[in-house]
């Protein structure tokens, strides 16, 4: 199993381009970020090399969804700003040699326009997908879970799965949140399993808290011998927001390496 760090919501004790050190040290061979947009490209690649890491994944830059905002990606007013959002991304993208980049769908705050919502994010997907094939990169975008974030404009693994089978692109795959689809109640092992193929990038937290594994109620041991099962071959990111310091917190690594082959 080729396990991430996310360095956007772990070891955020540090500042940002000492936690490579910290990630590499954990025995991470790979990182993903979120929004790595304010970090000149040349400072993490430099982070990156120095602690032999890659990075993985990065989101689209989303507007104003992280305070609270209906984002950039499904609004229909705003389809000139995501173009130039994902010229931005394309450039991190490329230069950090991701595999994946993530859409964030956003929020619509009037269920009246929601039909709207979902077929201008459905064309920006397309379009992403389209920009980003070529470079072997593959899109991915995910459900959210309601509680956290209200309003949000898919937040269930059907939604998901609709999706993709209404745009066919062989680039475009869900990202599938652990954390998030635990919330909304999936049976996270039973998607995976019959999904696997569908999936281009997997994230986990425990719930209900967003903690590390062994924090809330979810069977990591269970999920984790169900990924490495499911034929599902991508890459797994902790993306959990640690309830000490971070490194304090990899007692789940260290258990779950006796029972599943951990790589990087």
């Amino acid at each position: 199993m080729k396990l991430t760090a996310n360095l956007s919501l772990m070891y955020t004790e540090l500042p940002f381009l000492q936690r490579f050190a910290a990630a590499h040290h954990d025995g991470f061979g790979a990182v993903e970020i979120q929004f790595p947009y304010n970090t000149p490209i040349e400072h993490i690649q430099q982070a990156l090399s120095e602690n032999n890491l890659r990075c993985v994944l990065i989101n689209v830059p989303a507007g104003d969804l992280m305070e609270g905002g209906e984002g950039l990606a499904a609004v229909p007013g705003k389809t000139a700003e995501y173009a130039a959002a994902m010229v931005e991304c394309l450039y991190y993208a490329r230069a950090l040699k991701v595999s994946c980049v993530n859409v964030l769908p956003g929020r619509c705050n009037d269920e009246n326009k929601r039909v709207f919502y979902l077929d201008t994010f459905k064309k920006n997907l397309l379009k992403t997908a389209e920009s980003l094939a070529p470079f072997g990169i593959t899109t991915t975008f995910e459900a959210i879970n309601t509680r956290d974030m209200p309003g949000f404009l898919i937040s269930s693994g059907q939604q998901m799965l609709d999706i993709i089978a209404e745009l066919n692109h062989p680039a475009i795959k869900a990202q599938f949140d652990i954390y998030h689809m635990a919330l909304m109640g999936h049976n996270v092992c039973d998607f995976i399993n019959l999904h696997a193929a569908k999936i281009g990038h997997i994230q986990f937290a425990d719930i209900p808290k967003r903690g590390e594994p062994g924090s809330g109620t979810l069977d990591f041991p269970a999920i984790f011998r169900c990924i490495e099962t499911s034929g599902y071959k991508g890459w797994v990111g902790a993306e959990y927001k640690p309830t000490r310091a971070t490194s304090m917190t990899m007692q789940w690594k260290r258990d779950l390496a006796v029972n599943v082959a951990l790589c990087s």
